[in-house]
């Protein structure tokens, strides 16, 4: 007991001392900002005359869930170089690359968490949905959000100056989601939308391929952030 007690004491300790780095102490701001969009999301929606049904509680939960996950992936680089660390975190082998797969690893698992929270919340006050379901279908998009940020602070190494970039590249993909509609292309595709004049068999194929591309560029985008961390000058 007290050797199964040992080992999670320093794993926890890890944990949140790197919750504390990642999101700079800000975490509360973030999350009342995402939670507070949500809510008014959701006042607009009860008040439209449109439909309410599960694609509904997608969009809804879209941007808070992207807002979770902003922060973290945007401003970890620069929050180790102001807390003194990334000398540290290069000086040991292959250490940088051990600790940002932690890193992000703890992140998304928050931010599924409170995603799945809202999802929940949704079922109760808006529409019946399956918060589960739901939740990971938002975080498909999230994910690549999150990595196309990671990849980009390795990049620019400056948290300001990543999230002005994302927040451009973010209004973009918003602003061609009505114009590639369903698409294979489109980031933020509604699963749940499916449209009454095409056969549904199509939606969910090219939804398929949607899901993969989406996922294999997150990889990417991760492979390409921890490569760009290997130049150890540029960030110290």
């Amino acid at each position: 007991m007290k050797k199964h007690i040992a080992f999670h004491t320093p794993l926890l300790n890890l944990t949140r001392y790197n919750i504390k780095i990642i999101f700079g102490n800000k975490f509360l701001y973030f999350a009342l900002s995402a939670i507070g969009f949500f809510l008014l999301t959701v006042v607009i929606t009860l008040f439209s005359d449109d439909e309410i049904t599960t694609a509904s509680g997608y969009n809804m939960l879209l941007v808070p869930s992207i807002l979770f996950i902003f922060y973290p992936t945007c401003f970890g680089i620069q929050n180790d170089q102001d807390a003194k660390i990334i000398e540290i975190i290069f000086g040991i082998p292959n250490y940088r690359y051990k600790i940002w797969l932690f890193r992000l690893f703890i992140a998304y698992l928050i931010c599924f968490a409170l995603t799945l929270g809202l999802a929940a919340l949704t079922d109760w006050l808006v529409v019946d949905v399956q918060p589960l379901e739901l939740t990971l279908q938002v975080l498909v998009p999230a994910l690549f959000i999150g990595m196309l940020s990671f990849m980009l602070s390795t990049m620019i190494r400056n948290g300001n100056g990543t999230a002005v970039l994302l927040i451009v590249a973010g209004m973009i993909l918003f602003a061609v989601n009505g114009i590639l509609g369903v698409n294979k292309w489109n980031v933020f595709l509604n699963p749940f939308n499916v449209p009454l004049d095409k056969n549904p068999e199509i939606f969910y194929n090219t939804l398929f391929y949607n899901r993969l591309f989406i996922l294999f560029s997150a990889g990417i985008f991760l492979l390409v952030g921890l490569y760009k961390m290997q130049n150890r000058e540029k960030f110290i």
